[in-house]
């Protein structure tokens, strides 16, 4: 799931922050990459930002149904500047947790969950394009 946005990285990464939030989401994890590679291999790249979201409601859903579905929690979500007016916002699509359902039952239970939170984040790419200056 993506979109590319006319916004430099930092207004993006807010906006992502505050869409995330009308999404239903909160922000459990940051991982700066730059940053990160930075300190611990020496190298440039561009500034690159992996934030954590999770629904509580949805991630209890799963887990009750499927409790290895932790592995996948929480949904990342990915802000990249391509250059200094353009950012790359990529999310990962939570139906991929289907493929640890199981069983018929566990399986449409978790297929309820991801279509969710895919709803969700579709919804936050979608308003994020159109919110493009």
């Amino acid at each position: 799931m993506r979109t590319t946005v006319r916004r430099p990285y930092e207004g993006t990464v807010a906006r992502v922050r505050d869409e995330l939030v009308e999404a239903g989401f909160g922000v459990l994890t940051e991982v700066d990459l730059r940053a990160t590679l930075k300190k611990k291999l020496d190298v440039d790249v561009a500034p690159q930002v992996i934030l954590g979201a999770c629904r509580p409601q949805l991630a209890h859903q799963a887990l009750q149904v499927e409790p290895a579905i932790a592995t996948l929690l929480p949904c990342n979500v990915v802000v990249r500047a391509l250059d200094e007016e353009t950012t790359v916002v990529e999310a990962f699509d939570p139906r991929a947790m289907v493929t640890l359902g199981g069983g018929d039952e566990a399986g449409e239970a978790l297929r309820e969950v991801a279509t969710d939170a895919r709803e969700r984040l579709s919804a936050m790419l979608a308003r994020l394009e159109e919110g493009t200056d």
